[in-house]
């Protein structure tokens, strides 16, 4: 007989994402003439093109396949040193991270969930609420949860709450937790973190020998200076927190799938007798047995992002999506309601009428603008009663998501 993992069934129906693809679709087949009107704003999925850099680098790599001697077959799969020095280089000088700390992979999506492979079973988990889905879905197909509610919450689970009132940024939790998902900027709620805040986390992590999962996928575009982009900024960070980046929303490597996880030397977990034991090797072991390493033609151009070029066309691609956000910001805010993000993360977090859920109001903007938004109730209860709103779009798309809010909601 053979058995399956039993966990997969504790999941709810779907994954948030696929879910609106589907109720999306539904719509579209329905009213066929909408179809040509609808504008995405749902998923976090850039538009623009890749960089002309990155583009050339990669054309560069592909051509350096052809030749056989300058063909490359397997690489390293912790990936390649050019990239992994770049990388500290231009994202961590100063803060101590060596080049033999980054694991380079295809996405932090893929990361932040096979982070669990290398951590054992009884560790008490705090999840943000809202929160990104993949890390409360992950845990439960690893069998770190029970069942769960009637609201979607997992039992097992700690639950942080991030509200207006806090500014989406949860407290230090009253009891102890093992291994903490922190987010910013946040996705889906746009907020950041003060450097005191972050102080706190880590303070409160290595007072518990606690993890934290940092993801810091948007932090190309933070806009305030005293906002940390990194948590090694805080003294004490490289003793307790994992740091994931990637490529897929400042280079635009979406469909190219470039990311890279950090894990200091001197971290460390414990073994069931208490023992310390580094986590390093064993996420270089874990990498290496599951992963052959992120191609070289995309290792190149992802290298290609940290060029005078490349920084240049980053740049304006950052600047042209923000530029968005404060339009979405903006109009929102016209008509009366409550908005949050959209300064230092490409996301616009927004407050529903009074009386409507979010799930309505994603039908809303569906039926009524032909708008596709992401419903808050999707990334958790804490959720519920906002909507979020992507700013990466072209210009004009934007403008006229603008429009249709007004005359929809105003």
């Amino acid at each position: 007989m053979a058995r399956i993992n039993d966990n997969f069934l504790k999941l709810k129906a779907g994954y948030l994402f696929p879910e609106i693809g589907r109720r999306v679709s539904a719509y579209t087949d329905a009213n066929p003439d909408a179809a040509a009107r609808l504008i995405r704003c749902g998923i976090g999925d850039v538009t623009e093109p890749l960089p002309e850099a990155c583009r050339k680098a990669m054309h560069d790599a592909v051509d350096e396949q052809g030749d056989s001697a300058t063909f490359r077959g397997y690489g390293p799969e912790q990936g390649y040193d050019f990239l992994r020095e770049a990388i500290v280089e231009n994202q961590f000088a100063g803060l101590g991270i060596s080049a033999d700390e980054v694991f380079v992979s295809d996405g932090s999506k893929c990361d932040t969930g096979n982070i669990l492979d290398i951590f054992g079973p009884g560790n008490k988990i705090a999840i943000t609420d809202p929160v990104y889905p993949v890390y409360v879905d992950t845990n439960v197909m690893i069998g770190n949860t029970g069942e769960a509610d009637e609201n979607g919450a997992y039992d097992g689970l700690v639950y942080l709450p991030c509200t207006a009132e806090n500014g989406f940024v949860p407290a230090i939790p009253d009891k102890k937790v093992d291994l903490i998902y922190l987010c910013y900027p946040n996705n889906p709620t746009g907020a950041t973190a003060t450097r005191d805040q972050l102080a706190a986390w880590v303070a409160y992590a290595k007072e518990n020998k606690a993890i934290i999962f940092y993801d810091a996928a948007y932090e190309a575009f933070i806009q305030e200076d005293d906002v940390p982009h990194s948590i090694y900024e805080i003294e004490g960070a490289k003793e307790c927190a994992i740091e994931f980046r990637s490529f897929s929303k400042n280079g635009g490597f979406t469909g190219t799938r470039c990311a890279y996880t950090v894990i200091p030397k001197e971290l460390v977990g414990y073994t069931e007798d208490g023992s310390e034991q580094a986590l390093h090797p064993l996420w270089s072991r874990r990498h290496s047995t599951k992963f052959n390493g992120a191609s070289y033609p995309v290792q190149r151009g992802a290298a290609a992002v940290f060029s005078e070029e490349g920084k240049a066309q980053v740049s304006a691609l950052i600047e042209g999506y923000m530029g968005n956000a404060k339009l979405l910001r903006d109009a929102c805010t016209e008509i009366g309601l409550d908005v949050y993000g959209g300064i230092n993360a490409p996301y616009v977090w927004v407050g529903c009428p009074e009386g409507v859920s979010s799930w309505d109001m994603f039908d809303r903007m569906l039926e009524q603008a032909q708008v596709v938004i992401t419903p808050g109730a999707g990334f958790g209860a804490a959720g519920e009663g906002y909507f979020r709103i992507s700013a990466f779009n072209s210009r004009e798309n934007v403008e006229e998501v603008c429009r249709r809010i007004q005359e929809n909601l105003g």
